[in-house]
């Protein structure tokens, strides 16, 4: 099983940004210190130094590095390697093979966002230094040389093909054991969206869902907290089930193995 704990809520922080990293790692369960889209080429040096200085929990930060084929990754690496930072999220990953080669002491988070990366997703997460996959849709319709990863429509959804890599990257990690962390929302303002999204990962079976802006936290770890009736059922089914055997019945509905599995899951959520 995975070794990833962290979640329900992550939150992106610009590397460039130290006066933002306290704050950032207070506010949400893990903070993402991003060297990568959220540097601009020449301010990544001044984004490691301020890494090196950063006095944070190394247990609650991941640090978003560079694609492994820029020149920026190596630079990250050894910046890292002078820290107590030892998780990584790689940006823009796609070759299991090189991701297999990287220095065993860091624990990576595979950002499947390419239509490579999505496609290879399932060998991804089979290399042993892989603990989580990520998925992102502007990168990914990018790389299909598309424009929009939602529709026009007032409800934005995601189209058919960002749909299909989300659903492909929650299987590839559940199938190899490994945790499978959200896509960030990138409208702020849209709260009902985000809800929205957030509650379907929950239910479907992520373990974290990204964010952009602290205001999202809060909207995040909500929707992944069970309310307290289905809390309450998943509790009474449990203890129903101690003094049962195979399928029985429950409240008039029918329980078996795979509903249980569900309540054991709602009350760790809440726990």
């Amino acid at each position: 099983m995975s070794r990833f704990t962290l979640g329900p809520a992550l939150l992106f922080c610009p590397a460039d940004r130290p006066d933002r990293f306290a704050k950032a790692a207070a506010r949400a369960d893990a903070v993402i210190l991003d060297l990568e889209d959220a540097v601009a080429p020449h301010a990544k040096t001044a984004a490691r130094g301020a890494l090196i200085d950063a006095h944070l929990d190394p247990e609650r930060v991941i640090v978003r590095v560079n694609p492994i084929d820029s020149d920026a990754f190596a630079a990250d690496m050894a910046t890292l390697s002078q820290t107590d930072y030892r998780r990584i999220m790689l940006a823009k990953a796609q070759s299991p093979k090189r991701i297999a080669r990287l220095d065993p002491r860091f624990e990576v988070i595979a950002l499947c966002e390419t239509a490579r990366g999505v496609v290879a997703a399932e060998r991804i997460a089979a290399q042993d230094n892989v603990v989580a996959l990520m998925w992102g849709a502007e990168d990914l319709v990018a790389s299909l040389g598309g424009t929009s990863s939602r529709t026009d429509r007032k409800d934005r959804r995601y189209r058919d093909v960002a749909r299909h890599a989300r659903s492909r990257v929650l299987l590839a990690a559940g199938a190899a054991g490994k945790a499978a962390i959200d896509a960030v929302h990138l409208d702020i303002d849209d709260e009902k969206g985000l809800r929205r999204e957030a509650e379907d990962a929950a239910a479907s079976g992520f373990t974290a869902t990204a964010c952009i802006h602290p205001a999202q936290v809060d909207i995040v770890r909500a929707a992944y907290r069970p309310d307290a009736a289905t809390l309450s059922w998943a509790r009474e089914v449990l203890e129903a089930a101690s003094g049962e055997r195979g399928v029985f019945r429950f409240a008039g509905r029918m329980i078996d193995e795979p509903v249980l599995r569900h309540a054991r899951a709602i009350v760790a959520r809440a726990d």
